[in-house]
């Protein structure tokens, strides 16, 4: 890794980053900017080594800089650096689009390629439409999302998505007939849960309401995070996602999975949907499939969504949507050879080894005086912390701020700690993670 003394002077000043407090990120601009990465760690400009909590944005789990990835970009620019995803393709997209199919959940066996989450979702909120008018049911055109959801920053995601701070500036671009089911965290029941809350299935029986106040003939899909990340780690209630899933199907609405952060790995197996034995109708992914390395985004859908599209003239185009960098070889090739690494080194059951590790760690948190609930569920974990009182916030932020300075780069949103370590982390890597969020919850100053 780098040092310091391979860093040039940083201006900051012409940025805007994204998600972020831009003007305390200016006032020091070293601590967090990163320089170089390697295996479970970052180093960054004012020259301090972090371990990465979160694997990066829940993307690297198979560590930074890993050689056969770095061989495989230069062999690819070298080969085939672009080509146009419309009306052609390339050998490592045609690979990819069948190997992802093979992990899938039977009966999901078509994969279209984005660049990202957020165009995953508004990808599989527009084939939910066409789908649906395809096979002449056009009143259907009601998404339903859920409270705290998050499914990107497109229009589409930000409408179906149920976190408030993201969707109240926009209000006024939301689609239309977009309902929300309610979240499923509620302290008083599921406090301090371990995986999957024994209470709370019933809360997907809410659904029928909402069937019943819109009328079935007017409702597409319903759109939910098998386990929600964003939000603070929310695991699936037992018996939850099947309820969505009977209720679905007996009025005729897709269901889709946002596995952008479930998919390939994080729940100890390829899908969210494999986990839990479930099976949606449309699976979004992204994240993990490049280890974050090359922007790629995808839908898996059903055979019969596919062929519902495959009307009209052969030579017609048959889905009035795609990208520019849809299939780009280059993330074509790295999602590819992650494939192989997950493999070949066995992170699939890295990650369920690991669990158990996590889950032990920080629920031995429990006693600290300041959270108010903690939770995992596969290699992911959330610790709440209780609000400054009229800061919230401010304590977690400030236990960010102290984490970078013992080593550490927390994920923080508002005033809960997430927790998604590499599949390559050691277990004592991890007890050292979660010793070290104890000394900083300790540690801030509580007013």
């Amino acid at each position: 890794m780098g040092t310091t003394h391979d860093i040039p002077v940083i201006n900051a000043e012409a940025a805007w980053l994204p998600f972020t407090g831009n003007r305390a990120f200016k006032d020091n601009p070293a601590q967090r900017t990163l320089v170089s990465a390697k295996g479970a760690y970052y180093q960054n400009a004012a020259g301090q080594t972090l371990f990465d909590c979160l694997s990066g944005l829940w993307c690297t789990p198979l560590g930074h800089g890993h050689p056969a990835i770095v061989e495989t970009l230069k062999r690819q620019a070298e080969t085939l650096d672009y080509g146009t995803g419309f009306q052609f393709s390339n050998p490592q997209t045609l690979r990819l689009a069948e190997r992802i199919a093979e992990r899938a959940p039977a009966g999901l066996d078509h994969v279209f390629f984005t660049n990202s989450g957020s165009e995953s979702i508004d990808t599989a909120l527009k084939i939910a439409i066409g789908y649906h008018r395809l096979r002449g049911e056009a009143t259907r055109f009601r998404m339903i999302g859920r409270e705290r959801g998050y499914h990107g920053v497109g229009f589409g995601g930000v409408s179906v998505g149920g976190m408030v701070a993201n969707r109240k500036m926009f209000a006024p671009l939301m689609l239309n007939g977009v309902d929300h089911l309610p979240h499923t965290h509620n302290l008083s029941e599921m406090a301090f849960s371990r995986g999957q809350p024994k209470w709370g299935a019933h809360l997907a029986d809410e659904l029928e309401k909402l069937v019943a106040l819109h009328d079935a003939s007017s409702i597409a899909a319903v759109i939910v995070e098998p386990m929600a990340g964003s939000t603070g780690v929310l695991a699936p209630p037992e018996g939850y996602l099947q309820r969505l899933r009977d209720i679905c199907t007996r009025h005729g609405i897709l269901l889709i999975f946002d596995e952008v952060i479930c998919g390939f790995g994080r729940l100890g197996d390829w899908f969210a949907a494999s986990r839990f034995g479930v099976t949606p109708d449309m699976i979004c992914f992204a994240k993990t499939i490049t280890n974050g390395v090359v922007p790629l985004g995808g839908v898996i859908v059903r055979p019969e969504i596919y062929q519902a599209f495959m009307t009209g003239p052969a030579h017609a185009v048959e889905f009035m949507h795609g990208y520019t960098y849809s299939g780009h070889p280059l993330a074509a090739a790295v999602g590819n050879t992650v494939l192989d690494l997950i493999d070949s080194e066995g992170h699939l059951q890295h990650a369920r080894a690991l669990e158990p590790v996590l889950e032990n760690a920080v629920h031995a948190l429990r006693d600290e005086s300041s959270i108010t609930d903690i939770r995992n569920m596969g290699l992911a974990a959330a610790v709440d912390l209780a609000p400054i009182p009229g800061q919230p916030g401010l304590r977690g932020y400030r236990v960010f701020e102290a984490g970078l300075q013992k080593g550490h780069l927390f994920r923080v949103t508002g005033d809960t700690v997430a927790m998604g370590p590499p599949f390559i982390a050691q277990p004592a890597e991890i007890e050292t993670m979660t010793a070290c969020l104890r000394d900083l919850i300790r540690s801030v100053p509580n007013h």
